[in-house]
């Protein structure tokens, strides 16, 4: 326990705030990479029947920021945002895509399993995913109502992280 103590001592500001820089700088060129490829300004279009309702959805002419948030049901990582979607979108416009997720059926199935009830589209062979520049599940795109991109994030996003873009795009 000395030992310990004495390594504890002996770890100097200097090196905490180093390997803090490195991390912060490691962080940002992953989600440089994660984003590179994803629209600038006006959106592509998005455009479907929302498979839990019989509704018809087009993403334009936006009155508030939407939350447009693409995942998939093998994503262990998205299954981990799903409470946070859920809870998102009672106060936020989201559309959901299921991309690379199988049939209709299937990501219906899935969803009742999970108690999932956020509006989705599906996106069977991934090209709405990959028009939006995805480079990996989850990817959570903030649009304002301008129809652009405001804000993305790859990979897990904390819900407060995603509350937080939605804000900044509404009122910023």
């Amino acid at each position: 326990m000395d030992k310990i103590w004495a390594y504890i001592r002996s770890i100097s500001l200097k090196n905490v705030i180093g390997n803090i820089l490195v991390l912060i700088v490691g962080y940002l060129l992953i989600h440089t990479y994660q984003t590179w490829n994803t629209p600038k300004g006006v959106v592509p279009t998005i455009q479907g029947v929302e498979l839990l309702g019989s509704e018809y959805v087009e993403l334009n002419k936006l009155e508030k920021p939407v939350l447009v948030h693409f995942w998939a049901t093998w994503c262990k990582i998205c299954q981990f945002e799903h409470s946070s979607i859920i809870s998102i979108a009672k106060d936020y416009p989201v559309l959901s895509v299921a991309s690379q997720s199988g049939s209709a059926s299937e990501v219906k199935s899935f969803m009742r399993e999970k108690g999932l009830d956020f509006p989705v589209i599906l996106d069977r062979n991934g090209e709405l995913f990959e028009r939006w520049g995805g480079v990996g599940y989850p990817t959570s795109f903030v649009v304002n109502e301008k129809n652009e991109v405001e804000y993305v994030e790859a990979g897990f996003t904390t819900e407060f992280g995603l509350r937080a873009r939605l804000f900044l795009a509404k009122y910023f």
